[in-house]
């Protein structure tokens, strides 16, 4: 039984430009943890990610969620969980202060991660193992599906789910083989020119295939002279993404965008403000067949299945640290795949909770392994802290979903 809970508050200063990009100058990475305790001795660790300033009133709202699991055992709450996160998701009152958005909902991921690592640590398996283990009728039982019947109705997502398993048992190759990174850190915004030159040399002989690069700038010419000089250390092999923020205007993406396609990169992220679906879809039609890439600032399944209607996302960054945890990663995730869109989540994690979960998405969904963002500043914090070699995530064995801290 769950028997008591604790929700912390921790914040990690970067400093050095590390973790910049053209709206969050000078972050401060920080979790809202949510700890499940129970009387055999386990606890159960969820994180959801902010930037600072308001982590404490995540808190307040993961507090006020995780009082509700009180007496609970993990297996008899994850055997119904998506009727769970349905309830909680829907209290009158905290409803009222999203729905399914902002603080509250970030709330909500806290417990709901704490809740999906207790589970796994009770098993004895890695969040992944127990995950892929899962049948399609246990599985479906821990998503909630609702208002996404237009698109995904229960009996559709679970025929997709044992369609998709067929193939299961070949996919396990990556568990050995591991799963490829790209390197997020080599072109923060507050990097001079020279020191994201260096970066993108070390990542390449580091076995990076792909990295990414922060623009977003009031001066166009810096992005621009700025994405050149990546393509141009990297080489014409390595995939080459572009990051905006949300900084552009509609009008400023349509003329930025076409600019910096000379560099070919992989895809465009968020060019701007993340709730103008309709903005989006123009835009992804004006600069194809450039990509572009979608979800960091989406709070849940909803305007995710907005966005995949409306045919504009090249890839889904869904990150379940921003949206209601472990169980909407998952529904979004199924979401995806039937609208045949890969997943390449955000980490606000790190990637400790998201090695986890991408290779679910591969193994079970039948997901593309394209590749993880890596985000090294955070890893000395983390009691098992990701493993990245030749530009690849090792498959974590320990129980749990790699979020305890220290």
């Amino acid at each position: 039984m769950i028997n008591k809970i604790s929700v912390v508050d921790t914040r990690y200063p970067l400093g050095n430009g590390a973790g910049s990009d053209a709206i969050h100058r000078d972050p401060v990475y920080s979790y809202a943890v949510t700890q499940l305790h129970d009387d055999s001795g386990l606890t159960g660790v969820g994180l959801a990610f902010t930037l600072g300033e308001g982590n404490d009133m995540v808190c307040k709202a993961a507090q006020l969620y995780a009082e509700k699991l009180k007496g609970k055992d993990i297996e008899e709450l994850m055997s119904d969980f998506g009727n769970i996160f349905n309830s909680l998701s829907n209290e009158q009152q905290l409803r009222w202060l999203g729905p399914h958005k902002g603080v509250v909902h970030l709330g909500l991921a806290s417990v709901t991660n704490a809740c999906f690592d207790l589970w796994a640590k009770k098993r004895g398996v890695p969040l992944w193992k127990l995950l892929i283990d899962l049948s399609p009728e246990e599985l479906i039982r821990t998503l909630d599906l609702s208002y996404l019947e237009d698109e995904l109705t229960r009996g559709e997502a679970l025929a997709l789910l044992k369609t998709n398993g067929k193939g299961k048992d070949v996919r396990q190759g990556i568990l050995t083989a591991g799963y490829p990174g790209y390197d997020t850190s080599i072109g923060w915004f507050n990097y001079p020119d020279d020191k994201v030159r260096e970066n993108t040399v070390k990542a390449v002989a580091n076995g990076f295939t792909a990295m990414k690069l922060k623009v977003g700038s009031s001066d166009p010419e810096r992005d621009i002279r700025r994405a050149h000089i990546v393509r141009q250390a990297a080489g014409d092999k390595v995939k080459v993404m572009l990051d905006a923020n949300q900084q552009w205007t509609l009008p400023q993406a349509f003329r930025i965008c076409r600019q910096l396609q000379d560099i070919d990169p992989y895809w465009i992220e968020e060019p701007t403000h993340p709730d103008d679906v309709l903005g989006h879809k123009t835009l992804a039609r004006s600069i194809a067949p450039t990509k572009l890439a979608l979800g960091e600032h989406v709070p849940n399944r909803i305007i995710f299945k907005n966005y995949l209607q409306a045919e504009c996302a090249g890839f889904i960054q869904v990150d379940a640290v921003r949206v209601g945890g472990v169980s909407e990663f998952i529904t979004v995730s199924l979401l995806c795949r039937r609208f045949g869109i890969p997943v390449v989540p955000h980490v606000g994690d790190m990637g400790q909770l998201h090695q986890h979960l991408v290779l679910f998405n591969h193994i079970t969904l039948g997901h593309q392994a394209l590749f993880l963002e890596h985000i090294p500043h955070l890893q000395k914090h983390f009691v098992h802290p990701v493993v990245i070699a030749g530009g690849v995530y090792k498959t974590p064995q320990e129980p749990g979903s790699s979020c305890d801290l220290k």
